[in-house]
């Protein structure tokens, strides 16, 4: 069995009883922010031929640098059977179907499925809101004799579950920043440097547990970061390694790797990695030009951008112009959203002022109402083009996190800290997705009694983590007055129990008997 980057989180699994293309993803992605890096619109001809006809296709999640719908109604066979996910939403499988696909191979979460003589695959899904409403998964294939963990940016909760179903020879794994926070948002410099750095020390942090955990042959970068090609976003590329960006390349994680006596295995689009004692990667031209992408990568950057630069222009031109009246068309598709979330409206607790051009409008939580903006209050601002905002609207767009916020071409600000809830809102625009993210806030707010608690030093704390769940025996590491959970990063003062990171949450904790 072998695996050979096509770019990103993009994995072309071969094993002797068929082919497996997981995450293929070729167009810039997130109103054109996003382009795989290293670039991967050259892939060479016999894998560009191979990938066209796969055994099966696996796609991890919604996220439009993992579902290409434009490269995939292009490209593969209709009659291609996916490999689903177990999600508790069909969202998926609805958005497949809508581009051609009509076999479906339906999978239980972690539960192996065997597809016939001796290939298993078994897919791990990881349901919070904050991942969105329809989730994030991880692919564990066998050919009965190797094991390959495809992790993506999928972050399960319990790390040894992708471990459970034997010995792994490669782990692909993400470990670089997909999100917005906190480039965003107004910060003084100084400011923004810690922040930056304190999410990108609980990247790699949160990367090495599950390294940790699986314990596997090889592990291979993966699933980003992407690179910004934009001169207006051009800022987020981490070259020199000052920049206020949480995207270090895969050099930087491999360094950290070796620094804990693991070697990790460098990558790019076209590198064929075999299973087997020694893994020495195969990749489409001379080491020496692979390792010039990061030592050279300025360089290669700005001539990779000059091939784009006449797309981004055609891209801008494409956003739609603004139409009369947001306000009033905001009003009539959120207003019955926010009556059917009064919990997560609540939660958020103030109004968020969305500044969109000359537009304002006031996005009142408290009092579910959406209205023009005439000079109250508000504890959150978003200042972002008034195209997107059309654009977005035109689509329906049911997550403003995939298809606006992840684009990074926007600024925010807030009053106070993280409010899970604000976001969790901007995921949900649609009433199956608002229903689910009215349950989950429920959940969290007014929790069962813990079923479970554990030692970590000399306190008794609740084995999970109440921001997501994870588990502190795994995860939560102790200085003796905080507590951090690793697997994001979230610190809690052991004395209280008093969240260091967010406001709304609360560990349950005491000091252990003598």
């Amino acid at each position: 069995m072998r695996a050979t980057s096509i770019g990103h989180a993009g994995i072309f699994i071969e094993t002797r009883q068929g082919t497996i293309l997981c995450d293929p993803w070729f167009n810039p992605a997130f109103f054109g922010s996003w382009f795989v890096f290293p670039r991967n619109d050259q892939l060479p001809h016999p894998l560009r031929d191979e990938i066209l006809h796969p055994s099966y296709l696996y796609i991890s999640h919604l996220h439009g640098d993992h579902l290409d719908e434009k490269w995939l109604s292009e490209n593969i066979p209709r009659n291609t059977p996916v490999l689903l996910p177990g999600f508790p939403t069909n969202e998926l499988e609805r958005r497949l179907r809508s581009i051609g696909f009509d076999t479906f191979i339906r999978t239980e979460n972690g539960i192996e499925t065997d597809l016939g003589d001796g290939l298993t695959v078994a897919i791990h899904v990881e349901t919070s809101i904050t991942d969105g409403p329809a989730g994030d998964s991880a692919l564990v294939v066998s050919d009965g004799v190797h094991r390959i963990v495809d992790q993506n940016d999928c972050r399960p909760s319990d790390l040894h579950a992708l471990r459970s179903h034997g010995p792994v020879d490669q782990h692909w794994i993400q470990y670089s920043g997909a999100i917005w926070y906190p480039m965003v948002y107004e910060e003084p410099a100084e400011t923004m440097r810690q922040l930056i750095d304190l999410k990108v020390e609980s990247q790699f942090s949160r990367a090495l547990r599950y390294v940790e955990a699986l314990d596997a042959r090889a592990v291979v970068p993966s699933a980003g970061p992407p690179c910004f090609l934009d001169p207006d976003l051009f800022r987020f590329n981490v070259i020199d390694g000052d920049e206020m960006s949480i995207f270090p390349d895969q050099t930087a994680f491999l360094n950290r790797l070796a620094a804990t006596g693991r070697d990790g295995v460098m990558n790019v689009p076209g590198t064929i990695i075999e299973c087997g004692a020694e893994h020495e990667p195969r990749h489409p031209f001379p080491v020496d030009e692979v390792r010039s992408i990061f030592t050279n990568k300025r360089d290669y950057l700005l001539r990779y951008q000059s091939d784009y630069l006449g797309y981004l222009d055609e891209l801008k031109a494409s956003w739609e112009p603004p139409q009369p009246n947001l306000v009033g068309r905001l009003k009539a598709w959120w207003e019955p959203l926010m009556a059917l979330a009064p919990t997560l409206c609540s939660a958020v607790g103030a109004a968020c002022l969305l500044r969109a051009g000359d537009t304002d409008v006031l996005i009142d939580f408290p009092n579910r109402q959406i209205r023009a903006h005439a000079g109250e209050p508000f504890g959150f601002r978003f200042d972002i083009d008034r195209r997107l905002v059309e654009t977005v609207v035109a689509q329906n767009a049911v997550d403003w996190s995939d298809k606006l916020f992840l684009s990074c071409r926007f600024t925010a600000w807030r009053a106070g800290s993280y409010n899970e809830y604000l976001y969790n809102f901007f995921k949900s625009l649609s009433v199956e997705r608002m229903q689910r993210t009215e349950a989950e806030a429920v959940r969290k707010i007014a929790p069962p009694p813990p079923s479970d608690e554990i030692r970590i030093g000399d306190h008794i704390v609740e084995r999970y983590c109440p921001h997501r769940r994870a588990d502190l025996e795994v995860f939560g590491e102790s200085d003796g007055t905080t507590l951090v959970c690793t697997l994001h990063g979230w610190k809690f003062d052991l004395e209280t129990g008093r969240c260091l990171t967010a406001e709304d949450r609360q560990l349950r904790v005491r000091r252990a008997e003598s």
